[in-house]
């Protein structure tokens, strides 16, 4: 008998960073086994283009019961649980496949607001409870992640066997905000003071809060 799988997935680097840390959380949960059910850890492409065809393999592939995709979100101070994905695409910046979507539907007839299926005050229960820091979002932005979560909700959705699906932010890690404060006083660009965006995560608080996600969805599947 083929053993239950969850299927858990991050981002390449981007944006001119040499680390993600939702694709070395992915990478570090690969190969785990988590309330039974074998995890697979998977990177996505940072391109508008690629998610779908990617994702689609993916859950094709593995089959999962659950899915928690990661994404990183510069200068959070806590774990993000999104709630809801639109059907929009509006970029800052381009992808790493030099996409700069402005004012685009993500699927040209979808849902103008897709909602997670994971159990996302539970997940955040027992983060809390953890000690690690987390709230539930209402915005995963208009980036690339808010385009995977509702890329992963049609697909899951859409699938011979739907699968309990979600995404999580979770913030630089240690390493990441200390070459930027080096690049700073290099560059003397700001006054440290000045920016918001130095707030960061061990790698290994930010993996066992995702550990502790799966744990608590993995858990809700036979309620």
């Amino acid at each position: 008998m083929t053993q239950d799988r969850v299927l858990v997935t991050g981002f390449a680097p981007y944006g001119g960073r040499g680390r993600n840390p939702s694709a070395e959380i992915a990478a570090a949960l690969d190969g785990r086994k988590i309330g039974g059910m074998a995890v697979i850890g998977r990177q996505l492409p940072v391109s508008l283009e690629g998610i779908g065809s990617a994702l689609g393999a993916l859950i094709e592939e593995v089959a999962p019961r659950v899915v928690i995709s990661l994404g990183l979100w510069p200068g959070a101070p806590l774990i993000r649980i999104e709630r809801v994905a639109l059907n929009l695409a509006d970029f800052e910046i381009a992808d790493n496949a030099g996409r700069l979507a402005s004012d685009e539907p993500i699927l040209g007839n979808g849902a103008t607001a897709l909602y997670a299926t994971l159990p996302i005050r539970k997940i955040e229960r027992r983060l809390l409870e953890a000690g690690i820091p987390a709230r539930i979002s209402n915005s995963a932005g208009t980036f690339l992640c808010n385009a995977c979560l509702y890329t992963l909700l049609t697909a899951t959705a859409a699938s011979q066997r739907p699968a309990m699906a979600g995404f999580i932010h979770v913030p630089y890690l240690p390493e990441q905000v200390a070459l930027m404060l080096q690049e700073m006083k290099t560059e003397a660009r700001m006054e440290l003071h000045q920016r918001g965006d130095l707030a960061s995560m061990e790698l290994t608080v930010s993996t066992r809060a995702i550990a502790l996600a799966l744990e608590a969805s993995i858990a809700e599947l036979g309620r």
